[in-house]
């Protein structure tokens, strides 16, 4: 073997060497642009305002841009699908909740995506209790006087739903099974028209979020009787759990993010690293607590259990109410 041949093989593997660590260090640069969060309901509500914290508080830890993109309809399965069609280099990832990954894909026979399959877990985030009201007119100033009435009385007492099918829906549908009692169910197309009209009476009832109820059950618009949570809420420490009422329903709705199915792990674990920094600084945990939210961090298999959890019980309850759209 000649000098210059020599002398250029051990240039040559060199240089090939040198790239193994570029190529190392160009996986670990992720993310080298910015991510999309899309938020499958319209801005301003629990999701998107849970979204935006995590853009902003992640996106830092990341040193790349979250931009958040609201792609309402449909219940959050326009959104949602939107996700599980996207590059899976984690460069486009989704705000699931309860509804797109529990009650959709329990009503929904023709639903464009598979709650499990099409998705690749990467956290929870927050855990957002729901609250049962009524209005003042309802003689009822507990939950059970209030089921009192409602076995003396079945489907005389009405409650609002943000739609048919909706998980606001499916949660009563599902607590009045358990505590055997006949409500009679007013939809509308939207969480906002249904609070409207319960808050001046035109229904009896309604189930929402506790931060889109807080502030009327505060003015005396709606009087609290039962909280969808784990543990009862700071807010209304005398308001019984669905669970103390001798029911199965413990779970908060929550809200957590996901990507398309085929994510490499390697950034999976990224964002989930980032994600959980980001919900430490004080003024993610302040501003989630003003919507009485609660951080619920988790690995990513833990979130997979979640998820196919819901779509368990969701569908039971689906079943067993008769609930199911086209």
């Amino acid at each position: 073997m000649s000098k210059p041949s020599a002398l250029r093989r051990i240039v040559l593997t060199g240089l090939a060497c040198s790239l193994l660590p570029l190529s190392a260090f160009a996986q670990d640069a992720y993310p080298t642009k910015p991510i999309t969060l899309i938020v499958p309901f319209v801005p301003g509500g629990s999701t998107d305002l849970t979204a935006r914290l995590v853009a902003k508080f992640a996106g830092q830890e990341l040193g790349q841009t979250i931009i958040v993109e609201n792609r309402a309809g449909a219940g959050g399965s326009i959104g949602m699908a939107q996700v599980a069609r996207a590059k899976p280099d984690g460069y486009t990832i989704g705000m699931a909740t309860v509804s797109t990954h529990g009650s959709n894909p329990a009503v929904y026979p023709k639903l464009a995506y598979d709650a499990v399959k099409d998705f690749t877990p990467i956290t929870n985030v927050a855990a957002v209790p729901s609250v049962f009201s009524v209005h003042p007119s309802v003689p009822a100033k507990t939950m059970k006087e209030f089921i009192a009435l409602a076995r003396a009385n079945p489907g005389k007492y009405t409650f609002a739903s943000p739609g048919h099918g909706s998980l606001g829906h499916v949660n009563i549908e599902n607590l009045t099974m358990q505590l055997n009692i006949q409500l009679l169910h007013v939809p509308y197309k939207g969480a906002g028209q249904a609070l409207t009209d319960a808050t001046s009476g035109q229904v009896n009832a309604i189930t929402d979020n506790l931060s889109s109820s807080l502030p009327f059950i505060k003015s005396g618009k709606l009087r609290p009787l039962a909280v969808l949570s784990a543990t009862r809420s700071p807010d209304l420490p005398d308001v019984p759990t669905y669970a103390e009422l001798g029911t199965d329903m413990k779970e908060a709705g929550w809200f957590g993010i996901v990507g398309p199915a085929g994510m490499p792990a390697d950034v999976v674990k990224r964002l989930n690293q980032a994600i959980h920094k980001g919900m430490q600084a004080p003024e993610f945990k302040q501003r989630l607590a003003e919507m009485g939210g609660t951080p619920v961090p988790n690995t990513p298999e833990q979130f997979q259990a979640q998820i196919k959890q819901a779509v368990a019980r969701y569908s039971e309850v689906a079943k067993k109410a008769k609930i199911q759209l086209d």
